[in-house]
């Protein structure tokens, strides 16, 4: 039975993590469609990333209270109703509206799908099982470009269409096999925490997003960024003090109550740093070796191949040595990754070396382990929830390390040299948070939390 919601979970994770890797081959289709121009286009992946940031607390917390089950098929439901909107839009608008509603649901998937492992599986195997979701991502961006340049063939809403007969799929087998226990609470839901949040979240994803790395200081003066960030540095507060007090809140502020719970938070900002110096290797390879944008992506294989093979490794190892060991060894991949670009990045044997390092090191990051320790220092009520938490830190930190690193390579004059001290950045942040990694609990310590909170329950 355990098997059978694994492999329900898994394919619902690399149905939302297949429509990023293969929507971008169908841009410039869905530009000529419809004819629009260079800086609307973009919204079809901003618009995604904004409406995930906001479904992932939504979507979480409404899993805590009314079951996993249901709330995993409204987000299938939501992807597929997103997709089938996409497919049939008559303007670019609706191409936007069903990529917002896409976003909506991918945003519950992956936090309820590792809030339903700690319900379904036993502390001894949770990482396993994690580890194999966390490869997902890998083997999406593997068979992404593929799937999409082969369904181009006939045309871009087959990019879309391909999602609706595996939702239905999805959808009646989770229905049949996910748990469906519910909360009896009496607290009404917590709408007014979740609006500030969202709106919150929103205003830092769009103001970062309008961010010129090229013009960084002079871009966060203009009126496109710093009013946006502005609403996010008010509106935090408030909504910090508001959750203290509502009856069910969104988001408890036990969720960062224990340095185990920060430490993680914090790792998971780092660790959506770090993803983000993957999206600019193909511009450094291009610099470095003159190839082709095309060469450059394919360059990113031997990374991609390591991300796929040790995101399940990781998770096996989990439930052998314990997290603060596995994220030490993973943050200190991705520190040795980073410093070899920045000192070896233009020689081809150190690039791939690099690359392969980097992807080792975020595979211990990004799929297993960080959702482990949140799975292992909350309660049953809460898991959705403290996913989210994870969630939003990794993205937080993604939408932040794009600023940065455009930022610091455009000041250190662009190309091999520009990207080179990016990565030094970035590598001297992996660095710190090996450091911190060893504040993490021992895996005796994890196994007694473990026991005390099965107690408790």
């Amino acid at each position: 039975m355990r098997n059978k919601v694994l492999w329900i979970l898994f394919f619902g994770v690399l149905m939302a993590a297949l429509d990023i890797a293969i929507v971008g081959p169908a841009l410039p289709a869905i530009q000529q469609s419809f004819g629009v121009d260079e800086r609307a286009l973009p919204w079809v992946f901003n618009i995604y990333v904004l409406m995930n940031l906001i479904g992932t607390p939504l979507m979480a917390k409404l899993s805590d209270r009314y079951g996993r089950r249901l709330i995993y098929v409204i987000d299938i439901a939501l992807f597929a109703a997103g997709s089938l909107t996409v497919m049939l839009a008559p303007a670019f608008s609706f191409v936007l509206i069903g990529r917002a509603i896409q976003g909506l649901g991918a945003g519950g998937i992956f936090p309820v799908a590792s809030a339903v492992i700690g319900d379904t599986f036993p502390p001894e195997k949770r990482g396993s099982a994690l580890g194999l979701i966390g490869a997902v991502f890998g083997l999406a961006f593997i068979v992404g470009p593929v799937i999409g340049g082969l369904l181009l063939m006939l045309s871009w809403h087959w990019i879309f269409a391909i999602n609706l007969p595996i939702a239905l799929a999805l959808g009646i087998a989770a229905w049949g096999t996910l748990p469906a226990q519910r909360r009896h609470l009496e607290a009404p839901f917590d709408w007014v925490g979740m609006a500030i949040l969202a709106v919150a979240l929103a205003s830092l994803a769009f103001g970062l997003n309008q961010v010129d790395t090229n013009d960084l200081l002079g871009s966060i003066l203009s009126l496109a960024v710093w009013p946006f960030l502005l609403i996010t540095a008010v509106l935090l507060p408030i909504f910090w003090r508001f959750e203290a007090r509502a009856q069910d809140p969104i988001m408890r502020t036990s969720l960062l109550s224990t340095r185990q719970l920060r430490l993680a938070s914090t790792i998971a900002f780092g660790a959506g740093l770090g993803e983000v110096a993957v999206v600019f290797l193909p511009l450094m390879a291009v610099a470095a070796f003159g190839v082709t944008e095309s060469r450059a992506s394919f360059m990113l294989l031997p990374l991609v191949f390591a991300l796929f093979i040790g995101s399940p490794t990781a998770g096996r190892l989990l439930d052998r040595l314990g997290s603060r060991t596995v994220i030490i060894g993973g943050t200190a991949l991705l520190a040795i990754g980073l410093f070899l670009l920045w000192l070896l990045g233009a020689n081809l044997v150190a690039y791939y070396t690099a690359t392969v390092f980097v992807g080792l090191g975020l595979s211990a990051l990004l799929g297993a382990p960080i959702r482990y320790i949140m799975l292992n220092e909350v309660g049953a009520d809460d898991r959705a929830s403290a996913q989210a938490v994870a969630t939003i830190f990794t993205s937080v930190g993604q939408l932040v390390g794009a600023a940065l690193v455009g930022a610091v390579a455009a000041s250190a004059g662009g190309g091999v040299d520009g990207y080179g001290m990016a990565y030094l950045v970035i590598g001297v942040v992996a660095l710190m948070l090996t450091v911190l990694a060893f504040g993490l609990k021992s895996q005796s310590a994890e196994v007694a939390t473990v026991k005390e909170m099965t107690s408790a329950a």
